[in-house]
């Protein structure tokens, strides 16, 4: 089973992504990002690719700029994520084949995201946004838009942001931290599958 959560894995060490990628799988959790702000970001999203690419969509956050596209690809990611509307970079995931999932917050951005060919949207900073900024937000998007709550959204409050109208979430400090042991990891990751499926049903 495939839940709509995506392991946001800032700061992950080459070293550590096999074990955390198995563990993520082991756990429920099959959508991983490395953000590129990471220590050797493109390493990771390889290793990852290779061991668990074949059961789990791999790839990267703080994607800013087609080159930086171009070179996630290169490495086997299939996921491209922002945390800004930029079209050529929707536009160059696009023409890769790779999903495209920009950060938004106004109905401004998340129109231009959605002209350019974005897979889905990125509410972010959801903290900001909250609940009811989606709820507002929703009704004038398209049928069949897919919005990722990230930021300030978690187990704590899955209940919220789905009943708002959010199809998935961006799950980040609330699931691994640099220097968190494979035990905590499992823990987190077992909990947040365990709330998302308890609300989503």
């Amino acid at each position: 089973m495939s839940r709509p959560i995506i392991a946001i894995l800032r700061g992950l060490n080459p070293t550590e992504a096999k074990a955390v990628g198995h563990t993520l799988i082991a756990a429920g959790i099959d959508r991983i990002e490395v953000p590129l702000n990471s220590p050797e970001p493109l390493q990771s999203i390889g290793i990852l690719a290779e061991e668990i690419g074949d059961r789990a969509l791999i790839g990267a956050g703080t994607v800013l700029t087609p080159e930086q596209v171009d070179q996630v690809a290169d490495v086997g990611g299939k996921l491209i994520v922002s945390p800004n509307y930029d079209a050529e970079v929707i536009g160059r995931s696009v023409a890769l084949n790779l999903q495209s999932w920009p950060g938004v917050y106004t109905p401004t951005e998340a129109f231009a995201a959605l002209k350019a060919g974005a897979t889905g949207l990125k509410l972010f900073p959801g903290v900001v946004a909250g609940p009811s900024g989606l709820a507002a937000l929703r009704p004038v998007l398209p049928l069949g838009t897919l919005i990722f709550a990230v930021g300030g959204a978690g187990p704590e409050n899955f209940g919220h942001w789905l009943a708002a109208g959010a199809d998935g979430f961006g799950i980040g400090s609330a699931l691994y931290k640099p220097g968190m042991d494979i035990a905590e990891i499992a823990d987190r990751a077992r909990q947040i599958v365990t709330a998302y499926d308890k609300v989503a049903g």
